[in-house]
């Protein structure tokens, strides 16, 4: 089998955008990998979570290794930039930030890392980082020059698909309806993610979905009880979280996306 390497911005993306694909790999006896550009500090930690002078970074560190384990991902690495926060906040202009980094030298940071666990599939985002937070942005770039440099071929970036969103925020379901009140609003999602029709992989993970929601649940310092995550009845989350979804780089017109039960090099 193959080695699975799934490259995210902050602690927490893990879980919500390839969770799935992580506990599936691991299950079919895939090495499986974790590299982390920040270590999230520019979060909002849920009320009295944190300990007595406990910082965000260590304890969503904690939360990372914690959600590997639960995914059955080895150990996370780490790339040590900071956390830029959301576009246009004062943290991206941190000269340690991610978002600051030169893309040359975080890519040969992380190719060295793809080289030493021999990856064949790496997973970023896509484009626009799925909804323009500029770490993921970043991480979209980094990822697909340190491909490059390791000689990796089989790069997909993780992604939503916008269409059924969109069509999930339209129903008339009133149980959707009174969900979706605390979720986004329909002019968010028209940039989020990318449409069915430019999509070229996707992974129904409704196997798995339990453990995809205990992983989440080891990020409490930002996924509270009450979250839009957690609160949800566990039909909705199914149906919000139950698929994940996959482009090719550079790939769109697909037509809608292929089915698969892996990424292709696993």
């Amino acid at each position: 089998m193959g080695t699975l390497v799934c490259f995210h911005a902050h602690p927490d993306d893990e879980c919500i955008t390839t969770g799935g694909l992580m506990s599936l790999a691991a299950a079919a006896g895939s090495r499986v990998l974790l590299v982390c550009a920040t270590r999230g500090e520019e979060g909002e930690p849920v009320e009295g979570v944190l300990a007595k002078d406990e910082e965000l970074g260590d304890r969503r560190m904690a939360e990372l290794a914690l959600s590997a384990r639960i995914l059955g991902a080895e150990e996370p690495h780490w790339l040590g930039y900071e956390d830029s926060g959301m576009m246009g906040e004062p943290a991206n202009d941190n000269p340690g930030c991610f978002w600051q980094a030169d893309v040359e030298e975080a890519a040969k940071r992380l190719a060295i890392i793809l080289t030493e666990v021999d990856a064949s599939v790496l997973t970023i985002y896509d484009s626009h980082g799925t909804y323009g937070h500029p770490d993921h942005i970043q991480v979209h770039l980094v990822g697909l020059r340190a491909a490059k440099i390791a000689g990796i071929e089989n790069v997909f970036e993780a992604t939503g698909n916008r269409t059924r969103f969109l069509e999930s925020m339209a129903s008339p379901d009133p149980a959707m309806v009174e969900l979706m009140k605390d979720g986004p609003d329909a002019a968010d999602m028209e940039t989020f993610g990318t449409a069915r029709d430019d999509l070229s992989y996707e992974i129904d993970v409704s196997a798995v979905i339990d453990t995809k929601r205990k992983a989440m649940m080891a990020h409490a310092s930002q996924i509270g009880p009450d979250s839009f995550f957690l609160a949800m009845p566990p039909e909705a989350f199914v149906e919000a979280f139950g698929i994940e979804s996959f482009n090719i780089p550079g790939r769109t017109n697909t037509g809608g996306p292929e089915m698969v039960n892996l990424l292709p090099g696993l």
